[in-house]
């Protein structure tokens, strides 16, 4: 365990000094979070909302934390299940006329492409189109460069199925790019 989730462990379970914790675990994990969150949602405005919503879960639950993963892998699995519910929100609010990808993928191009080369956009729209759980592997995997055993523990999937699901999202994303590329 690293030193700094020791100490933020310690000053949690000590009613006292919860919130200093909080702090402090929020200053150390606020920006990989939000940076998981926001591949998932996309949106800032709305990943900054996952991201407090999380905090909130972390807080009032920490109770529960029972140390046998990584600290981070237990706020990385509240974080990805908070984004899902967002996303599944998202889904229900959607108006039945409306094509459900077309919203993403211009919230994609808006906020990739401020900054982004046209494959990086391709990129981002070709996970977006991937079934939940391939999405979920390759962006822990491709962008947190996380190892499957913690992956494996966040998204409660074995090391076996998360490979085959990161092999067959990295064909799909390489094939979305191929067939929408304009060289």
């Amino acid at each position: 365990m690293k030193p700094i989730d020791a100490e933020i462990i310690a000053m949690m379970k000590e009613e006292r000094n919860q919130e200093k914790g909080l702090r402090k675990l929020m200053d150390t994990y606020q920006s990989r979070l939000y940076w998981h969150i926001r591949r998932m949602i996309v949106d800032h405005d709305l990943a900054q909302d996952v991201l407090q919503d999380t905090f909130i879960k972390v807080y009032q639950n920490f109770h529960q934390f029972k140390q046998d993963s990584q600290l981070y892998t237990w706020l990385y699995r509240i974080a990805t299940n908070e984004a899902l519910q967002q996303l599944n929100r998202m889904k229900k609010m959607q108006k039945s006329d409306e094509d459900p990808d077309y919203h993403l993928m211009n919230l994609v191009a808006d906020n990739v492409g401020a900054g982004g080369d046209e494959i990086q956009i391709l990129r981002q729209k070709a996970i977006h189109t991937l079934p939940e759980k391939q999405k979920l592997v390759f962006m822990m995997r491709y962008y947190d460069d996380l190892p499957y055993e913690e992956i494996s523990q966040i998204v409660d999937m074995s090391v076996g199925t998360l490979k085959t699901n990161y092999h067959y999202a990295k064909q799909k994303i390489e094939e979305f790019i191929k067939t929408n590329y304009e060289t």
